[in-house]
């Protein structure tokens, strides 16, 4: 939590507007139950100490993934927080806690269907209004610490023209410089969304 006060800052200084962190995947339910019990206590702990600070900082928080299985007190916790900072604007800091990209897709589908739209009416755009993400824009970049070249079942929708960065820093030691030196290495990205470059 301390580092993520520190990339939010960074953030606002860098002029990103929206910054997702992944904090809990679907997965992390097979980690061992002593481990599962002790994330969410982090959570329960964070939202106490850490809404109002970011509230005051004008963070809006926002939550992707299922609420279902995280413990009563700290869904609560996790709605009020979303409540509270729903008009800030100086950064959007959306936490993935419960979340899979696959199961964003599923969760998606499943509300289409549900409100009974002709399927010759759904696309791309259509889909994208219903996953936890509706609204914001794709995702531009990335950063995966800990020198990992994986995507781990993360926006996956969303992600689908995204630049990736690797550093060999791990989260805790991902600081403001570490950040510079990847949205210096994106912002010299060739962004070709597919196309062919004037060289071929």
């Amino acid at each position: 939590m301390e580092n993520v006060r520190r990339v939010l800052q960074a953030s606002v200084r860098f002029g990103v507007k929206v910054l997702t962190i992944y904090a809990f995947s679907t997965e992390n339910w097979e980690r061992p139950q002593s481990e599962v019990r002790l994330l969410m206590n982090l959570l329960a702990q964070a939202l106490r100490r850490e809404v109002p600070e970011l509230h005051k900082n004008g963070v809006q928080l926002r939550h992707i993934g299922r609420l279902d299985r995280i413990p009563d007190q700290s869904r609560q916790g996790v709605l009020d927080a979303i409540a509270l900072t729903r008009h800030n604007n100086q950064v959007i800091l959306n936490v993935a806690f419960n979340y899979g990209g696959r199961t964003e897709i599923v969760d998606a589908v499943r509300r289409i269907i549900e409100e009974g739209i002709p399927a010759e009416q759904v696309d791309e755009e259509l889909v994208s209004q219903r996953m936890y993400t509706a609204g914001l824009p794709d995702v531009d970049l990335i950063i995966r610490t800990g020198g990992e070249f994986r995507l781990s079942n993360f926006l996956l929708w969303q992600a689908w023209y995204a630049e990736y960065y690797s550093t060999p820093a791990y989260w805790p030691d991902f600081d403001e410089a570490e950040y510079y030196k990847a949205l210096v290495a994106f912002s010299q990205r060739r962004r070709r969304y597919g196309l062919l470059s004037k060289e071929g």
